[in-house]
C-alpha cells in the first residue's frame, strides 16, 4: 500500500469517527430533538380571506381543523407531523378595546382558543405567526408596542409554537424579538 492510500485511509477513518461521536451543546429541557414537522397554511393559501368564494380554501378555523383531520387520518401524525401552524391572515384588522390581538371574527367565530383545544384534541400542537414590527406582512397588527401582552394572549389560548416574522420591522431591533419567546410559555 502507497503512503497517499494509508493517508487518505486514516483521514476517511478519523472522519468517520468524528461523524459518529458528535458532540452537541443545547438545554437539556426535551425540547426541539428533531425538527419542528408539521404543516403550515402560508405556502398553499397565503392570504386568502376570500371565504364566499373560496369557502374551504380561505384562511378560516375550518381550514385548520380539517388540516388536523387530515394529518391524523391520513397517518403524517404516526409519522413524527405533530404541528398545525395557521400562518398570516388570520387576525382582525384592528386589536380590541383593550389593545388585545383577536381573529377575524368571521373567518374564526369560535376563537382561536376553540381551534387550539380542537388542535390539541387530535394529538397535536397549535402555532401561530405575527410579526415583530407595527403590522405583520399582510397588514395586520404586529407585536411591535405589545410584546408582553401579547404573549399573555398566546399563553392564554395554549399557543405552543410561534412563527415570528420581521417583515414591518426594523432589523436593527431582530436581536430583542428572542425576548419575546420566554415572556411566555416554554416555547420552541
Amino acid at each position: 500500500m502507497q503512503y497517499k492510500d494509508v493517508e487518505l485511509q486514516l483521514q476517511l477513518s478519523l472522519a468517520i469517527i468524528f461523524a459518529l461521536v458528535a458532540v452537541s451543546e443545547g438545554l437539556d429541557n426535551g425540547l426541539a430533538l428533531k425538527p419542528p414537522m408539521g404543516w403550515m397554511s402560508w405556502q398553499r393559501y397565503r392570504c386568502n380571506i376570500d371565504c364566499e368564494t373560496y369557502p374551504d380554501e380561505c384562511i378560516s378555523e375550518n381550514l385548520f381543523r380539517r388540516a388536523a383531520d387530515l394529518i391524523v387520518s391520513e397517518g403524517f401524525k404516526k409519522v413524527g407531523y405533530e404541528y398545525v401552524i395557521v400562518d398570516d391572515c388570520w387576525l382582525a384588522k384592528e386589536r380590541d378595546q383593550n389593545g388585545d390581538l383577536q381573529p377575524d371574527p368571521k373567518r374564526f367565530p369560535s376563537g382561536i382558543k376553540s381551534l387550539a383545544d380542537y388542535i390539541h384534541s387530535k394529538g397535536l400542537k397549535f402555532g401561530l405567526y405575527e410579526d415583530y414590527g407595527t403590522k405583520t406582512c399582510e397588514g395586520y397588527p404586529g407585536v411591535i408596542g405589545h410584546m408582553k401582552q401579547d404573549a399573555a394572549k398566546f399563553a392564554e389560548w395554549e399557543v405552543d409554537y410561534v412563527k415570528l416574522d420581521g417583515c414591518n420591522a426594523d432589523p436593527k431591533t431582530y436581536d430583542s424579538a428572542f425576548f419575546f419567546v420566554p415572556l411566555s410559555n416554554n416555547w420552541f
